[in-house]
């Protein structure tokens, strides 16, 4: 199995024979036979081992299996990397004595702590590299630096600056069917940080309402600012207007053209119903939350909840870490003509979070309609990753233990296993197999008895591999079939 031949430049070559690999993966055999010989010594301690790139070729494998079973045996303390310089085989022993001494921070160790790699999570939201637009980005943030020296050195209004404003607007109208000011928008870097200002703006002592099953991160913010929230169960349409009014709520958060995580729309007999409700007390808001609105999939776009707003009551969220990347940090809200003006007598001391850099690229990169051919180009790109998924997963014999709902919006859909073990074990079970899955449950506030959303996950499939995609259908395959 094992073979250590050392080149002229002394570089350490190892060779493996992947025909006994078993019911492994690639990249877990892998990393199973490097771990041996590892515990046996044959790879001495310190030792430098191949880069990713020369071991796949000379392995005949891929880069990432490479990279996969590296990051595994990093995160289990057998090996440790230097940046710039490559991967060492760390010393067991000590390893040991890390439990109990401290580490200063110049020690390579440190760097077992990474996440441990998965052949596919699909709990995942991070974007794909291939996909953001380097090319014009990079060619704008240029121009900028030639032509615009001087606004990038203003300090920007509170709201953000107001080129990146109008365009939000225009966009806005063009494809949300919304006509607001640019005024009414407030730029942020992430919505978390725009949520805190909503709480201060609207205040601590009302009462605020959260979608159950929901994003959990919204109950998490209103914990961090101590304010009294509620979780609102959801009938097929969405939130009822009786379990409003039963948990006194004053502030609703919706996301009504996609739910997330269950993918229900609100129809709009629904809506307007919940519009009525809002009316009834000047202290009644709606928060929108439309942060996937660009990528649905299959018909038109909903119209948001905000467009048929009459009574001022809705305020808008959206955020561009779906369509750009999951690093750009760049969020935004429409506040009601009322809210606006209340905004800047009382919050107007508030710096805008996000660079003028940032702001000034991406208001070009809209003006300019890159943009929108960026978000016609992700539409499509995600329409044949998540097409090339499902059809391997309604390939026998996977196809018959899974049933796939709610595939046409956003980068997610809904899986259903077919199976009478427990979420528990199949978590587990996928998880020895390199798959990482997250059940619908996790998505609740307490638990919830309900049967049909057993052994249920959500599938965020936006950063998984199609190249793997047959290691995935043999893993899955591995963990329903016993």
């Amino acid at each position: 199995m094992f073979n250590k031949a050392r080149s002229e430049n002394l570089h350490i070559m190892l060779t493996y024979n992947f025909t006994n690999k078993g019911s492994d993966s690639l990249y877990e055999y892998l990393y199973k036979c490097i771990k041996n010989d590892i515990i046996l010594e044959n790879l001495d301690v310190h030792e430098k081992l191949p880069s990713k790139r020369s071991f796949a070729k000379n392995l005949g494998i891929s880069v990432i299996t490479v990279e996969n079973a590296y990051e595994q045996l990093m995160a289990e303390g057998y090996i440790y990397s230097i940046p710039k310089k490559g991967f060492y085989v760390a010393d067991l022993r000590e390893l040991n004595l890390t439990k109990t001494h401290s580490v200063g921070p110049d020690n390579a160790l440190l760097s077992i702590k990474e996440k441990v790699p998965y052949l596919a999570d699909f709990t995942s939201n991070q974007t794909d590299s291939e996909i953001f637009p380097f090319t014009i980005w990079a060619r704008t943030m240029r121009e900028l630096l030639n032509e615009n020296q001087q606004q990038l050195m203003e300090n920007p209004p509170c709201g953000g600056i107001m080129a990146l404003r109008q365009a939000i607007a225009d966009y806005l109208h063009a494809f949300r069917g919304m006509v607001v000011n640019p005024e009414q928008i407030i730029v942020g870097a992430g919505t978390e940080y725009l949520y805190g200002l909503l709480i201060q703006l609207l205040g601590d002592d009302k009462i605020y309402g959260i979608e159950n099953p929901g994003y959990p991160k919204i109950a998490k913010i209103y914990d961090s600012m101590h304010v009294s929230y509620s979780a609102i169960d959801l009938d097929k349409h969405g939130v009822c207007i009786d379990s409003l009014e039963n948990h006194q709520i004053d502030i609703m958060h919706l996301s009504p053209s996609h739910h997330f995580p269950t993918g229900i729309i609100t129809p709009i007999s629904r809506r307007y119903e919940l519009l009525g409700w809002a009316s009834k007390d000047e202290n009644r808001y709606i928060i929108e939350d439309d942060y996937d609105s660009e990528l649905r999939l299959g018909g038109k776009p909903i119209p948001t909840l905000q467009s048929i707003d009459v009574s001022d009551k809705v305020i808008y969220m959206n955020t561009f870490t779906k369509t750009l990347s999951s690093t750009v940090r760049i969020s935004y809200m429409v506040l009601p003509a009322s809210l606006t003006e209340l905004f800047y007598k009382k919050l107007s001391f508030y710096s805008c979070t996000v660079s003028n850099f940032e702001q000034y690229t991406l208001a070009r990169f809209m003006e300019s309609g890159s943009f929108e051919k960026h978000i016609n180009r992700l539409r499509n790109y995600y329409q044949n990753k998540r097409d090339a998924i499902l059809e391997i997963f309604k390939t026998a014999p996977l196809d018959q233990y899974i049933t796939i709902k709610e595939e046409d919006s956003g980068v997610h859909f809904m899986m259903k296993l077919k199976t009478e073990r427990t979420e528990m074990d199949m978590m587990s079970d996928s998880k020895s197999k390199g798959i990482k899955l997250a059940p619908l449950s996790k998505y609740f506030v307490g638990q919830t008895s309900n049967v049909n959303f057993q052994n249920v996950y959500v599938m965020n499939y936006s950063s998984i591999d199609l190249e793997q995609l047959p290691l995935i259908f043999d893993a899955l395959c591995q963990v329903l079939i016993k």
